[in-house]
């Protein structure tokens, strides 16, 4: 069984107007055992926050990171961390 951690993960891209919060959320549903949201940020990138077993998180910064998702990822940038709780599923914020 993996231990739970927090992964933050800012994605620059063309990643607002074109679903990326949708289909992130949806993702970490499939997935499951996630919480946490997908948000945008002023400076056009999305900021996607995820607790939940750690294999279950490196497969949502895999998806993330891969071709499969909307628009355009230039990158995605990520931090590990101790989970805070606190979260009610996964949102779209």
């Amino acid at each position: 069984m993996s231990d739970d951690v927090r992964m933050t993960a800012w994605v620059r891209g063309r990643v607002q107007g074109v679903g990326f919060r949708w289909f992130t959320r949806a993702n970490a549903l499939e997935i499951g055992g996630l919480t946490g949201f997908a948000l945008n940020l002023d400076d056009g990138r999305v900021q996607v926050v995820a607790e939940g077993p750690s294999d279950h998180c490196h497969r949502l910064l895999d998806w993330l990171r891969s071709d499969d998702t909307p628009g355009r990822v230039d990158g995605v940038t990520e931090i590990w961390d101790t989970p805070r709780g606190g979260y009610d599923g996964f949102a779209i914020r």
